[in-house]
């Protein structure tokens, strides 16, 4: 049954509208114009410029259907104010009603928009949009919206209920009216209204790259209605309850003494940090971000240690088997010797084996470490109290929410070694408390990165064998196939052939993502040990392997990666003390984006600033992903550009929500309606 701000159109157009996500009257007044016309003044035939779209004001002599070379519809106007300055219209596609009502229309005046061109017999129009109108009708005062729109929803429709929805929506203000003077922002009824039907008078540049104020003022609103719900959602969770553990911790201390390593500043920083969440009786939802290298894995074992230590267990969920057994195999040998039970359960197990993982998981292990395992319904947790969740954007909202309900309310710890630029750490991730270790661990080598074209690949080849020869191991990194595992398993196939072939003498291992679980183990063990000089390898290296020999990485076909993966690859070298170096091995001719890409991360190391030159080069969609964010994504601000924006409207939120949560309400109801819950996951 429809609500009462359902949009009063026919079952047919509200299907239509429906694909666009158009639903309520307030919807369409936001959906605002892709770009706009000028009708609002007549252009002479004679002063027409060619291939610019113009409107022209015309008086129809003939119509004629012609038939060779093919059909088409002729139509011979001039101009209404000088009868000698001719033009032909040329229509390809065209129904018997329209030629009927075009030919009825002999010594009518059109009015036309569309772009003058030379043709065979003089000027002419190529499926210019006409009207017939009377000889004294007024030319619009505002510029033409062209709205998005989809099969079978004409612009004039939509233009209509646009107009009308307009009239009927309350547009009141939610924000303070000299709030607004101070950040020169119009009201929003203002902004709505200019940006449905501006004046000739404006700037095309400010419109069409929405800075003018009344775009700044629809994406400081939109932006504010990100913010406030997820505001409120991170507000909402602190009102749960959740197991407190304490942060005077024997096991952690007893963990970092035995360390052969000592932590650095940034690590001992962000560790406080989440002890001292977790001591709190309300559930902790905190992303632990930090470059590749940088020492986020014994992070999460000391607050695995704080859980375990207070009676509860811990879970560790990675993305792929490889990057699971690794933390396994790293968490094992710094906790079993403390008397932690530490148990990994993937998909690749056997049956047998799998189910007797499943018992030991829900009754007797401490700490847990496994893939998308750990969430199968036939896997209960004794006592769950922590789940961590690594390389968190790998997973769907779902699969997050799944592990959270393996417990009650447990502590949740997202990590990611994808550093996140901080405008959008902001914006899509505003419900998080974040941590960021800033702070490499001593003794790292710098990587260098060469870029070499695919003619050079001998002297690559020759690289390879002088490291081998040095006692060094090198990775050699498949190229990327698209949404196709088949095309990217023969890829690794035929490279590994080759290899062996150019590297005679050397041993040559291959691992990608269609070995089952025990092989790639075998395979990952031997490179480890030393028994392997090269491996070859699809992205399933990309995270959590860690081979101090390894110093050199060669990525084929470079140009394909994008720039998270390139860095997460790179930084798969550089774990020891040895000078290390990135080949990126790429083939000609370059995009004008992969270009960008390579020369990006051959100037620069650092992790976050890549990040930043990522978001300007992708935007947000491609960064973060509604299927991982459980967000919708923005429709008019860009993240790149409106940093600033970001800022007020994380004020805005939390002053709304304290001294006016009713007017916040009102503005979430606008822009969101019933649809909040998509940012709460």
């Amino acid at each position: 049954m429809p609500t009462a701000d359902a949009i009063a159109a026919p079952p047919a157009i509200r299907n239509h509208l429906r694909k666009l996500g158009l639903e309520r009257r307030e919807d369409l007044v936001l959906h605002l114009p892709l770009r706009y016309e000028d009708e609002t003044r007549i252009t002479a035939i004679a002063a027409a410029p060619l291939g610019v779209p113009v409107q022209l004001e015309v008086r129809l002599l003939e119509v004629t259907l012609r038939l060779v070379p093919r059909r088409q519809l002729l139509l011979r106007v001039c101009d209404a104010r000088a009868e000698d300055s001719l033009l032909d219209l040329r229509f390809l596609r065209f129904y018997g009603s329209q030629q009927r009502a075009l030919e009825a229309a002999r010594g009518c005046r059109l009015r036309l928009f569309g772009e003058v061109r030379c043709g065979f017999d003089g000027l002419e129009m190529v499926h210019p949009r006409y009207r017939v109108v009377a000889d004294d009708e007024p030319l619009p005062q505002s510029l033409t919206p062209l709205y998005p729109t989809t099969a079978g929803l004409t612009q004039t429709v939509l233009r209509r209920l646009i107009m009308h929805a307009l009239r009927q929506v309350d547009l009141a203000e939610v924000l303070e009216e000299n709030w607004c003077s101070e950040q020169a922002l119009p009201s929003f009824a203002t902004a709505v209204s200019f940006l449905h039907a501006p004046p000739p008078a404006v700037s095309e540049a400010a419109l069409e790259n929405r800075t003018h104020p009344a775009w700044q003022r629809i994406k400081f609103d939109e932006l504010l209605a990100q913010q406030l719900s997820l505001r409120r959602a991170y507000l909402a969770r602190r009102h749960l309850g959740a197991p407190a553990l304490p942060a005077a911790c024997p096991l952690a201390r007893r963990l970092e003494a035995a360390l052969p390593f000592t932590l650095t500043g940034a690590q001992q920083r962000v560790a406080a940090e989440i002890a001292a969440d977790l001591e709190q009786p309300r559930p902790m939802q905190r992303l632990l971000q930090g470059d590749v290298g940088c020492g986020k894995t014994v992070v999460a074992a000391l607050a695995a240690c704080q859980a375990i230590d207070a009676g509860f267990q811990a879970a560790l969920m990675a993305p792929t088997e490889i990057l699971a057994e690794q933390h396994f195999l790293k968490l094992r040998a710094w906790l079993e010797p403390l008397g932690v039970e530490v148990t990994w359960l993937a998909g690749g197990l056997g049956k047998t084996l799998r189910r007797a993982k499943q018992q030991q998981a829900a009754k007797t292990a401490q700490l847990v470490v496994g893939t998308h395992a750990l969430i199968q319904e036939s896997i209960d947790f004794a006592r769950l109290g922590l789940a961590i969740v690594d390389e968190q954007h790998r997973f769907g909202v779902v699969q997050r929410l799944e592990l959270r309900r393996k417990g009650s309310n447990p502590h949740q710890l997202m990590m990611s070694a994808t550093p996140i630029p901080r405008t959008l750490a902001m914006s899509y991730y505003a419900d998080l408390d974040v941590s960021v270790i800033d702070e490499l661990p001593p003794g790292r080598s710098p990587v260098r990165t060469r870029l070499f074209s695919d003619s050079r690949r001998d002297d690559v080849i020759a690289a390879v064998r002088a490291v081998v020869a040095g006692g060094r191991q090198a990775y050699w990194v498949c190229p990327l196939v698209e949404e196709s595992a088949k095309l990217e398993l023969q890829a690794a196939l035929a490279t590994h052939a080759s290899l062996s072939v150019e590297l005679s003498g050397l041993r040559v291992g291959l691992v990608h993502g269609r070995l089952r679980a025990r092989d790639k183990g075998a395979v990952m063990a031997a490179f480890a040990a030393g028994e392997i000089d090269v491996l070859v390898a699809t992205t399933v290296i990309e995270v959590g392997v860690d081979v101090a020999n390894a110093t050199l990485m060669v990525i084929e076909h470079a140009e394909r990666f994008g720039l998270a993966q390139l860095h997460q690859l790179r930084g798969r070298v550089g774990r020891g003390t040895h000078d290390s170096v990135c080949v990126l091995l790429y083939q000609q001719p370059l995009s004008a984006t992969a270009r960008a890409r390579l020369k990006i991360i051959f100037e620069h190391t650092d992790g976050f600033e890549i990040a930043s030159q990522d978001l300007r080069l992708r935007g947000p969609g491609e960064f973060v992903g509604s299927r991982q964010s459980g967000m919708p994504l923005l429709r008019y601000a860009d993240l790149a550009l409106d940093g600033e924006l970001v800022e007020l409207a994380r004020a805005m939120a939390a002053t709304l929500l304290r001294a006016a949560p009713d007017r916040a309400a009102r503005h979430l109801q606008r822009w969101l309606g019933n649809r909040e819950e998509l940012l709460k996951a």
